[in-house]
């Protein structure tokens, strides 16, 4: 037992012991501060995350999906179908955006990803109203994405005006057909998506890290003093990704065809040139990301910052009819928005890449302007 005019000094040893603790501590946490406050970068992450993220969710994703894009098909060229068409877009649930002359041309129109809903109005439609039939019209809907079939559901009993009081019985005035997925699976609409949102993870990530790791183990030093110029660095830094991209592609359609019954309905020969073209612009992306980080760790966190808008404003999770006007324009300028129409239109909708080439431009444009910018940025790195 200590004796008692020892028990003083050692709680008061206890005391000091413990208040170079929290001053060993505190001088941590300023140097930790500091530090933060030096890496601009992160300290931006902090920020910027939390304001992206409250931005996305509360303007420019909703699930009250209005002003679908619609095709019309009136084949009846009357006044009252006229009105009904007028009255379908003042629901605000579909915008017509297309004319067609045919149910077919309505039909191609739908399988290229043109529009989402396509109203079709029959030669007989007056007969068949003057008749009271059922559903003297019909409703085609891209109905890969429930989301979209059920929205559309709220114009099926839209009156048709001055109809007769007998025929006014009819519950429904448009007869509506889903097309592409009758069994309303949601795998269908969520594994060709999919495909493109692990490819932007991966091969983005793997060329983030390409100059910055060079820099890190000290090897750039030793490429600059090759003959290796800059572009012929940056295409070899991806052409391996290349391959390793394809090779994802083809587990992705393998594990989606045995295991979640995805379709292929249109040429696998279509899948692989758009899914070269999407993992090439991915890996110029990651490229980029890799000039402008300076460590790895930077890297990571401008990677997952350009990551988060894309699948979000993409449509792979949330309709991109539903979206504001602004939202859309920024999501354009994204290849996962284009790459998520491609592999949906030629899996499911049987769409050639021909049809859908429009979607192909936006990302070859991109990819010319994120490598002309990657070797500019290592350029002046150099110098």
């Amino acid at each position: 037992m200590p004796s008692a005019d020892l028990r003083p000094a050692s709680a008061r040893f206890a005391r000091l012991r413990r208040i170079e603790a929290v001053l060993r501590t505190t001088a941590v946490a300023r140097k930790e501060v500091r530090q933060l406050l030096r890496d601009r970068l992160t300290f931006g992450m902090i920020v910027g995350i939390p304001v992206l993220q409250l931005l996305l969710f509360g303007y420019a994703i909703n699930q009250d999906v209005r002003h679908l894009r619609a095709g019309v098909a009136d084949l009846a060229g009357t006044q009252r179908a006229r009105l009904l068409v007028q009255d379908a877009q003042a629901t605000q649930v579909v915008e017509i955006v297309e004319r067609a002359r045919s149910a077919a041309e309505l039909e191609a129109l739908l399988r290229a990803g043109a529009i989402s809903v396509g109203l079709l109005v029959p030669p007989d439609f007056e007969r068949r109203v003057e008749r009271g039939d059922r559903a003297p019209a019909q409703l085609l809907v891209d109905g890969s994405d429930p989301i979209v079939l059920a929205a559309s559901r709220g114009i099926t009993q839209l009156p048709v005006r001055a109809r007769p009081p007998a025929a006014r019985a009819s519950a429904e005035t448009f007869e509506l057909r889903a097309y592409y997925n009758p069994e309303r699976r949601s795998q269908l609409q969520i594994v060709p998506g999919l495909m493109g949102v692990i490819l932007t993870m991966t091969m983005v990530l793997f060329t983030a890290v390409a100059i910055v790791r060079e820099r890190e183990r000290g090897n750039l030093e030793l490429l600059i003093n090759t003959p290796v110029r800059t572009p012929e660095l940056m295409v070899g830094k991806i052409l391996p990704y290349m391959v390793i991209g394809l090779i994802q592609v083809t587990l992705i359609l393998l594990v989606g065809l045995l295991l979640f019954d995805v379709p292929i309905r249109g040429s696998l020969f279509d899948v692989y040139a758009a899914g070269f073209v999407f993992v090439t612009t991915s890996l110029t992306l990651g490229l980029l990301i890799s000039t402008l980080a300076g460590t790895q760790v930077q890297a990571f966190q401008i990677t997952f910052f350009t990551f988060l808008p894309q699948i979000l404003l993409s449509g792979f999770m949330f309709p991109f009819d539903g979206m504001p006007h602004a939202a859309k324009q920024i999501a354009e300028v994204m290849p996962l928005t284009h790459f998520v129409r491609i592999t949906r239109g030629i899996l499911l909708r049987g769409a050639a890449l021909s049809e859908l080439r429009a979607e192909i431009w936006p990302m070859l444009a991109f990819l010319a302007v994120a490598m002309a910018l990657s070797i500019a940025r290592f350029r002046k790195r150099l110098d």
